[in-house]
Parts: structure tokens; sequence; C-alpha cells
């Protein structure tokens, strides 16, 4: 048994890039469907972006250079010779000395090559007087200046976000492959764990957090979610139930029973369900050391300890990274940290990372984060958590007003 041959958490993380990857083929989706889907391919634009050149202010399409010059107290003559509509082809050709009214949005006609704006003109019945000169392509967007046709537009393993499925829409792309959703169990374990909804508690009796918090932030992440349950500390009945969801998902979470005891099964379990079985016993953390990384059958298997904000915790460090192999989305992606000033000094051990719950602060002199301290069994830190900050296994601490990293507390940035 690999027992507590402990890992750092970058140690784990290249464990399971090594040993999970997409488990099904992609599906192909409509794009209003597509929201935060990973995408499976890589997408090149057919078409250029804007096709024609068009107007990005109210005015009057002119040749530049018949603008030079201009100002309030010279302005520059000009005659108009046309009116260009909303969605219609300009017919008219510009012609040197001439100009023609345009929208917002409108095409360009032939021979224009900026637009000045209507602030800055003033008609008088078929001449325009011009107090403003222009520069050519001022107020235009020309023919493919937002997208190349063959232009690399969106890389393969993103999540798409609503501007991502607005670009497909302006290329006309109404269809993309995604990864599939990957389905993900949960099987409670303990002898003292009730279901949430039970309303009068027995002594020794405790609600089942974990499943609620653990399936609700997989399903953040377009997850769906199979709930097995709660499982007394009885080994032929925890396989039982753990072979009986594991053959409905892609990946298995077994929150509780991780931690050093008798009645504790977790890894005699993942060995049960199949090769190689355990992969990682023990995580150099503080909170969640007790967690578990397995693989049965092809499948990521995950024990998370008991406690609350150690089983939250190890899922965003550890699980979330597994799901996100599984649905191929790009490593960059993983680990999205931002900084903010630490409010007072917190000491630690070295040789293991130490994750602590911070509140974030908006001061006249930047951001700052405000350690919320307490037992990992206490839910209510976790509520009053904006995120985690990590002090590394090499440090002896951080001092008060260092900059430190940031990760949200449950949330994609």
């Amino acid at each position: 048994m690999k027992f507590f041959n402990v890992k750092t958490v970058d140690e784990t993380v290249n464990i399971i890039e090594t040993h999970f990857a997409p488990i099904h083929e992609p599906v192909r989706v409509s794009i209003r469907e597509a929201v935060g889907r990973v995408l499976a391919e890589d997408v090149y634009s057919r078409e250029q972006v804007p096709p024609f050149a068009r107007s990005t202010v109210d005015g009057y399409a002119v040749q530049a250079k018949t603008t030079y010059g201009a100002s309030e107290s010279m302005p520059a003559f000009l005659d108009i010779t046309g009116k260009i509509q909303m969605g219609k082809r300009a017919e008219i050709p510009l012609l040197e000395g001439q100009a023609q009214y345009i929208p917002t949005g409108g095409m360009l006609p032939e021979g224009a090559d900026s637009i000045v704006m209507i602030e800055h003109v003033e008609e008088v019945g078929d001449l325009l007087n011009v107090y403003r000169q222009v520069a050519p392509g001022e107020n235009v967007i020309r023919a493919g200046d937002d997208v190349e046709i063959g232009e690399h537009v969106l890389h393969k393993g993103i999540r798409l976000r609503p501007q991502d499925l607005g670009l497909l829409a302006a290329i006309g792309i109404t269809e993309v492959a995604v990864a599939s959703i990957p389905v993900v169990g949960i099987l409670s374990t303990g002898d003292e764990i009730v279901p949430p909804d039970k309303t009068e508690l027995s002594p020794g009796e405790i609600r089942d957090i974990n499943s609620v918090m653990i399936g609700s932030r997989l399903m953040q992440l377009g997850a769906e979610v199979i709930y097995g349950g709660i499982v007394q500390d009885e080994y032929e009945e925890f396989l039982a139930r753990a072979r009986a969801l594991f053959g409905k998902v892609d990946f298995l979470l077994l929150s509780g029973g991780s931690s050093v005891g008798t009645r504790d099964f977790t890894v005699q379990v993942i060995e049960a369900l199949g090769e190689p079985g355990v992969l990682v016993h023990g995580v150099a953390t503080k909170p969640g050391k007790p967690t578990i990384i397995g693989k049965s059958q092809g499948k990521p298997v995950m024990g998370l300890p008991g406690h609350p904000v150690s089983a939250l915790i190890m899922l965003d460090l550890l699980g979330v990274p597994i799901l996100k192999q599984l649905q191929g989305e790009s490593k960059d992606d993983f680990d999205k940290r931002f900084k903010a000033r630490i409010s007072r000094n917190v000491p630690s051990a070295v040789g293991r990372s130490d994750y602590i719950r911070v509140r974030l602060e908006e001061r006249e002199d930047g951001l700052w984060a405000v350690p919320v301290f307490g037992k990992s069994g206490l839910v209510t830190t976790m509520v009053e958590s904006d995120g985690i900050m990590e002090i590394s296994a090499n440090k002896e601490g951080i001092l008060e007003g260092d900059h430190v990293k940031i990760k949200l507390f449950g949330k994609e940035i």
C-alpha cells in the first residue's frame, strides 16, 4: 500500500497531467449552447471581419486630402453627392471634392478613405462646410481589420466565454466541437454523516456538508453530478456502493475516509476498483494532507478529507485540474491568481504548503488580504473568505505588507 508517501501540490498536478486526458469524443453543439464548454478544436476564420470598410461614426465619407487645413475660420467646401443607407451597398463612387452622408456602420463608397464626424460639418444646401481636417483612415474600420481570412481566432482547450461565441457568430460559425460533459459521482462516508434534510440530529450526528459543496463547485465548472448518498464505515458496503457509482461516472469522488484510522477504507476501495490504484496518498499541505488521488480502469478517483475547509481547498487545488484534464482544457487556464498585500504576519512550517483563507479589502493603497483563521471543520470561515493564499513549503511565513498571490475561493477568474 502506498501509504502517506506525500507529494507536493506541484508533483501531484504533474501526476494528474500524466495520467488523465479526455475520455470521450468531442460533441458538436450550437454556439447558443456552448458557453462554459471547453473548445475541442482550433478555429480558423473563413471570412474577413468586417467584410467591407465601414464607418465608426455618423458623418460624411470624404477623401482626407480634401479636408487638409480645414478649420472653424477657414472651412473646406465639398459637394454633397449622396446618402449611404444602412445595410446597403454604397453604389455611387466618391470623387475628389465630394462628400456622402454615412451612418455609423455604413459601407464606405469607392474612393473614400475617411469620415468627418457630423459634429464638425455644416450642410448649406448641396454644399458641405467642413470645419476640421481628418487623416486617411480616421473613423473607419477597414475590411479585415478585426479578422482576416485564415486567421487562427480561437485555440483548442479554452473555456468558451460570451465574447468568444460572439466572434464565432461574426465569422459565420454556428456550431463548434466541444468536450463532452464529464459525469462526476460523489459518495460521502462516515458513521456520523446524515443527509442535509434531516431535521432533528441525534447526538454525534452531523449533516453532509461536503457533497453539497463539492457538487456545486463541480457544476460551476460544467460537470454533471451524481450523488451516491452516504455510506457507513464498513468496507464491504463501501466497496459495493463505490463500484455501483463508479460504473456510471467519469470521475469518482469519495468524501471522508481518507485519514489514518482502522475504519478508513478509501485506499482499499480505490485499489479494489482497478489498476493502477492509488497514485498519491498524502499531499504536503495544510489543510488537506490526507488527500488521495487514484486511477482505476482509466478513471480518476479522489479521496477528499472529511473536514469541509480541507475538502473544498483540495478540490480546487487538485480536483479541478482533474476535471479540466477530462475536458481537455488548456493548462494555461488551470491556475489563475492575482496579487494582494497581506494585512498581518502569518507564520508557517517549512516542508509543507499552507493555504490560508483570506478576506479581500480594497483600501486607498490597493488590495489587501486579511487572514480568516479557524479550524478546518468550521464552515463559517469559508463563507467569510473570498479566497486562499499559499505560503510555499520553503518559507517560514510571510510578513505584513508582503505581496501574496490569491486564488478566489470556489470561483473562476
